[in-house]
């Protein structure tokens, strides 16, 4: 099997679970850090699936990556590998497939609840799960590109993840271990303290409380989409 490909924008965004998902199946992946420099793929062949991680920048931004990123991104579509974004990633996806990304109403930093949506294609992707606790660290979001379905929502955060066929867009962070939430709380001190009038911001300290089962309570819905989107990898 062709690898995945998993692009990293910012060294402590890198795959997290994700990769020990893929991992524990035997499927490969390969990392393409952009932060350190690595170029984007000009063709998504080499590749039976493609990864965005996340990161601070916007997608907006006047970045030399983003353009490629976002090329690469809708010949992927084109030619039916499936596409899966994480939080910047997501959002990376939307504005490449024609949606717009713009400021949220308010920052979400941490752990909140998600409500999965009534419908055919969310339970495809969620199963039996209704809502549950994701982590969340964004200031901007997507709207839902043409075509997609809003799968997954907040009350802070309408359009907390879409579907499109066999791709995934997601603004909330499911691929979280417990040390990048602990590396996360004390790298963000400060955006998380000039944030907490923000009734969706939580301290450092409110995240790592109960962390350990919160983020194995996340690993198995991460567990349940992953799964679903390993399904549709290119061979």
């Amino acid at each position: 099997m062709k690898p995945v490909a998993i692009f990293r924008h910012y060294p402590t965004e890198g795959p997290g679970y994700f990769a020990t998902f893929l991992d524990r199946r035997s499927i490969p992946w390969r990392l393409v850090a952009i932060d350190a420099g690595a170029p984007v793929p000009a063709d998504p062949g080499a590749f039976s699936g493609l990864a965005f991680m996340g990161g601070p920048m916007s997608v907006n931004d006047d970045l030399p990556w983003i353009s490629p990123a976002l090329a690469l991104v809708r010949a992927a579509v084109e030619r039916n590998i499936p596409v899966l974004g994480h939080c910047l990633g997501g959002q990376l996806i939307a504005k490449a497939l024609g949606g717009s990304v713009g400021r949220n109403p308010v920052k979400e930093i941490g752990w909140g609840e998600v409500s999965v949506a009534d419908s055919a294609t969310a339970r495809a992707w969620f199963g039996d799960v209704k809502r549950f606790l994701s982590f969340h660290w964004h200031g901007e979001t997507f709207s839902l590109p043409p075509g997609a379905e809003r799968i997954l929502s907040s009350p802070h955060c309408a359009n907390q993840a879409y579907a499109l066929g066999k791709h995934l867009g997601m603004q909330c962070h499911v691929e979280m271990t417990a040390d990048m939430v602990r590396e996360w709380g004390a790298q963000g001190a400060d955006e998380i303290a000039a944030a907490l009038a923000s009734p969706a911001v939580q301290t450092a300290e409110a995240m790592r409380t109960g962390l350990d089962g919160k983020v194995a309570d996340l690993n198995a819905v991460a567990d349940r989409l992953y799964t679903q989107w390993t399904a549709g990898l290119a061979t």
